[in-house]
């Protein structure tokens, strides 16, 4: 019964605080606890699985100043008894009976039958509402709840990122393992299910919010789910046309052919070379840039200068020119 287990609990002992305790002492006593005996870092360890239980149940009345406050008043109604139920002398049944007895004042009435009793009494003590209930009275016995879920920031290089694997991290004071799926991207956020917190009174842990953070790559650049690169050509295969090797993310180049007449800044498409995740999988994107050579041999420069005395006059820029004008 929940409100005998009340009575005969000492909470403040089993965590091992005074009983003027602060919530901040409380929360780091709890904390300390319950990592030393969570039944993750004791698998199959029963005895710590029920400290870990008596501890989060000491802890889940404690650190909710309603729940204590009714806490400390009924274990002042028993002070210096000890309660076991049976009738016994000091037991529970005298508490109720002392109750029973002087509920109008003394003068020896007792609860009527079918209601009244001993868990009105104490509803009505403690804001009404019977044991087990969600409001009122006595709370925490409608089941277990939920961990709290906890926040943490990781920081991958991009070939991990793309590709995913399984990182080692710590979480207030946790080691711990998760899996970073494929194609993740820089700031986003992955929810890791059970990673959280631990219940305070046995039920599923909280969730871990990860934040990750996706270090640059020296070459790629993510678009979405594609990927993109610079790849520089000479002024004769942008112009003449030419087939190039372009590098591709964590495997082998692929060919790529440059059309003749491919101006500077034009973007070449290579399908499923991208990011794979399991939304689809993205294409690489190649764009040109004509790479302008910084010293030219003597020949080259006269065969340069016969090139542009061949070309017909025209500027470039002045189309630029005219529409700046505007």
């Amino acid at each position: 019964m929940a409100s005998q287990d009340w009575f005969d609990k000492d909470f403040y002992a089993v965590l091992g605080v005074s009983k003027d305790a602060s919530d901040a002492e409380l929360k780091k006593t709890y904390r300390k606890l319950a990592r030393q005996y969570h039944p993750d870092s004791n698998p199959g360890d029963a005895a710590a699985e029920a400290r870990f239980k008596e501890i989060s149940e000491a802890y889940s009345v404690l650190s909710d100043p309603e729940q204590r406050t009714e806490y400390d008043q009924m274990r002042a109604m028993g002070s210096g008894a000890r309660f076991t139920a049976g009738g016994q002398p000091g037991g529970f049944e005298d508490v109720f009976g002392m109750f029973n007895r002087g509920a109008a004042g003394g003068r020896g009435q007792r609860f009527p039958a079918g209601g009244g009793g001993f868990e009105d009494l104490l509803g009505g003590m403690f804001g009404g509402g019977g044991f087990g209930q969600s409001s009122g009275g006595f709370r925490g016995f409608g089941g277990p709840t939920p961990g709290r879920d906890a926040e943490a920031a990781v920081t991958l290089d991009f070939m991990t990122a793309v590709s995913g694997d399984t990182v080692e991290l710590r979480v207030d004071d946790r080691p711990m393992k998760v899996r970073i799926p494929a194609g993740v991207a820089d700031g986003q956020k992955i929810r890791l299910k059970g990673k959280g917190e631990p219940s305070l009174d046995g039920g599923p842990s909280g969730d871990l919010v990860l934040t990750v953070t996706v270090r640059p790559h020296p070459v790629f650049e993510r678009d979405g789910l594609n990927l993109r690169v610079d790849v520089p050509v000479t002024f004769v295969e942008a112009t003449l046309g030419a087939t190039i090797e372009v590098p591709t993310l964590g495997g082998e180049p692929v060919r790529l052919r440059v059309p003749a007449g491919t101006p500077s800044g034009r973007v070449l498409r290579v399908k499923g070379r991208g990011i794979t995740t399991t939304k689809g999988t993205g294409d690489l994107l190649a764009t040109i840039q004509i790479a302008v050579p910084s010293h030219l041999p003597h020949g080259a420069r006269e065969a340069l200068e016969a090139f542009a005395a061949a070309m017909p006059q025209e500027d470039p820029r002045a189309d630029l020119l005219d529409r700046a004008r505007v």
